[in-house]
């Protein structure tokens, strides 16, 4: 009975990891058999190999790998960064080449600007069609969630953002502003602001939503060629004055978009 809990368990941690990482699970199992090889013995022995042999992974062979299956990881700089390191630590950064450029065109517009393009999931390295659980789309290598802008009391764009997760705080519809979340909910896909279970904690509370800075990021996008579609809640589109026909509503069945942008290639 013990060995099979130990096999239930072990199944589900290897699961869990790949669903989350995508490289997880395999780690897992290979940290299973060079724990057994590391002859000394200590303490969460397993766990600290695991640690080791996934962050080697990760940091040293992945970006190396995926090459092979057309993605690439996102390429940091001065202006394009993750909204919170552990995008980057659990794989969900990477995309096609196409869309790096499309991103280092977008920074070159916005270097006069205190904007910078702060990134959320983006899709995972390998394989087409695996799911990068909970998007619906994010599994080609051509989808990636970017943070809306915001800025502090004294009007200054801010690169902080409004939860941990990037995820989660939104800019709802005002009294006078078409609701379509209401919509969604009356048709009953009450998964619609799901992310709001998924802030792993609010903070920067007095942080205003910059409908300038907002504005000016999604118009640098839109000047991409190779920029395909673009959503973002209907409300702040008509809040934003945004008429240009790249930018789409993504339908109930996926979630709200008043908390993150999301743009994929052609």
């Amino acid at each position: 009975m013990k060995t099979i809990l130990k096999f239930i368990g072990f199944l589900f941690l290897f699961v869990l990891l790949t669903v989350i990482t995508q490289i997880g699970g395999i780690v897992l199992f290979f940290s299973l058999f060079f724990s057994k090889l590391w002859k000394k013995d200590f303490k969460f022995k397993k766990t600290v190999t695991f640690i080791i042999l996934y962050l080697i992974a990760t940091l040293f062979i992945t970006p190396y790998v995926s090459p092979f299956f057309g993605r690439e990881k996102i390429l940091n700089t001065s202006k394009i960064k993750p909204s919170n390191y552990m995008y980057v630590l659990l794989n969900r950064n990477y995309v096609r080449p196409a869309l790096n450029k499309l991103l280092k065109q977008t920074q070159h517009d916005l270097v006069d600007t205190g904007i910078e393009i702060r990134y959320l999931d983006a899709n995972f390295p390998f394989i087409n069609n695996f799911p990068l659980l909970p998007h619906l789309s994010h599994n080609d290598g051509k989808k990636l969630d970017l943070s809306l802008v915001y800025k502090s009391n004294n009007d200054k764009i801010t690169t902080k953002q409004k939860s941990v997760s990037g995820y989660g705080v939104f800019e709802s519809p005002k009294g006078n502003e078409y609701n379509q979340i209401n919509v969604c909910f009356k048709k009953g896909f009450y998964q619609y602001d799901h992310q709001k279970y998924m802030t792993f904690g609010k903070i920067n509370k007095a942080l205003i939503f910059s409908k300038k800075g907002t504005k000016k990021l999604i118009n640098s996008l839109l000047k991409n060629k190779t920029l395909g579609k673009l959503f973002i809640e209907p409300h702040l589109k008509h809040r934003l004055n945004l008429t240009n026909p790249k930018i789409r509503y993504h339908g109930c069945r996926a979630v709200r978009h008043d908390d993150h942008i999301h743009i994929q290639l052609k």
